[in-house]
């Protein structure tokens, strides 16, 4: 999908979904006005503007980057621009199948994520890729899981 195409219209269409997601994700995380939080994917800043914190949002597309509030930068989930043990919750809702390459993007989030970082990661059910993301997630972090109308919402902490 190119996002840059539909940034403009992309809250129109997905905001009310992505909401009740991330209403899901709020009742598992206990999110502080301290805590650092990186939002990787965080399109039009729906995740970032919900959450009450230092929000830092991540996203390829400069365009949809255009209509978020927060801290943002255009990059990849694959190659994070930040210092080591940065973030103390880091989340991905609906974005991980997009990333090019999940190992190294994997990688990544445990490089920038504090000792005790809580991690979330949303992931559709439809998703060609959901066998291969749901193993290196099992691989890499323990995480319990909860299932949403479309998506399996992976949430835990690194191994």
């Amino acid at each position: 999908m190119d996002y840059d195409k539909i940034a403009s219209s992309y809250n129109r269409l997905y905001k009310e979904e992505q909401l009740k997601k991330l209403k899901a994700i709020e009742k598992i995380l206990n999110v502080r006005k301290e805590d650092y939080l990186l939002d990787i994917g965080s399109g039009t800043g729906i995740s970032t503007n919900y959450f009450k914190c230092n929000c830092f949002g991540l996203d390829p597309s400069f365009k949809m980057l255009k209509f978020s509030k927060d801290l943002k930068v255009c990059g990849y989930a694959e190659n994070l621009p930040f210092k080591e043990n940065t973030f103390d919750i880091i989340i991905a809702v609906t974005s991980f199948h997009n990333f090019i390459d999940f190992r190294k993007a994997i990688l990544e989030i445990k490089r920038v994520s504090k000792k005790n970082a809580k991690i979330v990661i949303t992931v559709m059910k439809k998703s060609s890729y959901l066998e291969q993301i749901t193993d290196l997630i099992k691989e890499n972090f323990i995480f319990e899981t909860i299932e949403e109308e479309k998506d399996i919402i992976f949430y835990g902490n690194l191994m």
